[in-house]
């Protein structure tokens, strides 16, 4: 397949060709999320380039299993080596391989290849010191998926301080982007269509790729999700054991208990049977920072200041789908039992697709004209109910440093919206405090347009077609 999107990731690697010194560089990113291919595209830039790839880590899979993988991909490129029992020797007999010309040397899933081994950052610190940066025309990229373990060990590490000349993490494509992968057929596809499988799997390539333009949504994801050899069905396990390997079942439990809502850490705590603090608060950070969870802040939209209170939700599409709308019938699709959609699973859109908008605030800014520096918060707001106040929930607000509130109501639907929507939002409006000295706007963020009558109320400051990002770059 072509490659799709990543001109700016990939310009400024390129930038790289430009200095006179060997460049050392950091990529990572959630599985399926295009590390390996955007290297594999940098690599036609050189002579010569050389992918190695970790063991995946199975049960039973060591270090010298993994020292064994390597030393026989550097045969396979005709790398003579001597020693396959230290990481020092096979890096040493590869810098010596890639002493002159320019050269891309690529370590993919690096923790996988050295988590187990103690030896082997340090030892690839010391060649790169004393043997690899002495070619300046070299380029060394190391790139995982667990991006906790990037962090600590190399980031973060001391070791590395000042060797890194670039470091990357990537993000799903946006959406102009994602709308390529229909080809020639995009015109001719509704973006209520396109939607319907973006609002499940994000914007994530790999998933992308599965996109069959001649096929429905609903045939492209029953293919995708509840066949047994559907790359939605098996992902889900696949992602939290290659990531957190022997841990995988803590993630994995965290994670479920966020699908059914928004927990704060309280609630996350006590459902789970477990203290507040300590190896809880690790595993949160942890699934923050590897894209799959986001913690909510409770904003006092009066004082301009987070709450101590915040809310954890699945922030991740496919996982948020996987969990409510896969995992429910995990045992009947293995058995190959379902033969379509389950009864119900349009309903659960709404939400995804509000995940979605959320997932690119940034070009809702851009619409409705606002710069990122105006913007003191933005997200979900939940009002708890108390004294003189009743609980209410804002789908998107958006408050800037002029006191001013975006309250948005995000709607997925097959038809246009309908005016009944205006005494709903109303009903929210009410409900919500309102600090004196603020002004308020409401915005509606659809799909399929609203029925006049909206229009002429002139309720909405703004109503927002979100199909436009599928088309227009100047949001993204």
């Amino acid at each position: 397949m072509d490659f799709i999107g990543r001109k700016r990731e990939l310009g400024e690697l390129s930038g790289l060709l430009k200095k006179s010194s060997a460049s050392l560089v950091v990529i990572k990113g959630r599985r399926r999320i295009g590390k390996s291919r955007l290297a594999e595209e940098f690599a036609k830039s050189f002579s010569k380039s050389f992918l190695f790839t970790g063991v995946p880590p199975e049960e039973g899979v060591t270090a010298h299993d993994q020292r064994t993988e390597f030393a026989r991909q550097m045969r396979r490129y005709g790398i003579p080596m001597l020693n396959p029992d230290d990481w020092g020797d096979l890096f040493q007999d590869l810098a010596i391989y890639c002493k002159q010309g320019r050269i891309l040397i690529i370590l993919d899933e690096i923790t996988w290849m050295g988590s187990q081994d103690p030896t082997f950052l340090p030892k690839l610190k010391t060649l790169w010191d004393t043997h690899f940066k002495k070619n300046s025309k070299l380029i060394v990229i190391l790139s995982g998926s667990n991006s906790v373990w990037i962090d600590k060990n190399i980031l973060s590490s001391t070791g590395f301080l000042g060797r890194l000349s670039y470091q990357l993490k990537l993000e799903e494509l946006p959406l102009y982007r994602c709308n390529e992968f229909w080809g020639s057929n995009r015109d001719q596809i509704a973006p209520y269509e396109k939607f319907k499988i973006l609002s499940v799997i994000g914007g994530v390539p790999r998933y992308l790729e599965e996109i069959r333009t001649d096929s429905s949504a609903e045939k492209n994801l029953y293919t995708m999700a509840y066949r047994p050899t559907g790359i939605l069905f098996n992902d889900f396990d696949r992602i939290f054991s290659d990531l957190f390997q022997k841990r995988a079942l803590i993630y994995k439990e965290i994670i479920s208990h966020m699908s059914y809502g928004a927990p704060t850490m309280e609630e996350l705590v006590s459902s789970l049977g477990r203290t507040k603090g300590g190896d809880m608060s690790n595993y949160l950070e942890e699934l923050e920072e590897s894209g799959f969870v986001k913690r909510e802040i409770q904003w006092d939209f009066k004082n301009a200041r987070e709450l101590r209170l915040g809310r954890y939700r699945v922030w991740d599409n496919y996982i948020r789908f996987y969990l409510k709308y896969i995992q429910p019938y995990y045992n009947r699709i293995k058995e190959e039992k379902v033969s379509g959609l389950p009864k119900g699973w349009s309903s659960l859109m709404g939400l995804q697709f509000e995940n979605l908008v959320l997932k690119n605030s940034l070009s809702i800014y851009r619409l409705l004209g606002l710069s990122v520096d105006e913007v003191v918060w933005s997200g979900p707001y939940f009002q708890s109910a108390g004294y003189h106040k009743k609980s209410c929930q804002i789908d998107f607000l958006i408050q800037t440093k002029y006191n001013v509130l975006y309250l948005c109501e995000v709607k997925f639907s097959e038809k246009e919206i309908s005016s009944e929507i205006i005494p709903e939002v109303l009903q929210k409006a009410e409900k919500l405090i309102i600090p004196r000295g603020f002004s308020y706007r409401f915005v509606l963020i659809c799909v399929n347009g609203v029925n006049p009558k909206i229009e002429e109320k002139d309720f909405f400051s703004h109503i927002i077609d979100f199909s436009q990002l599928l088309q227009n770059s100047e949001y993204l």
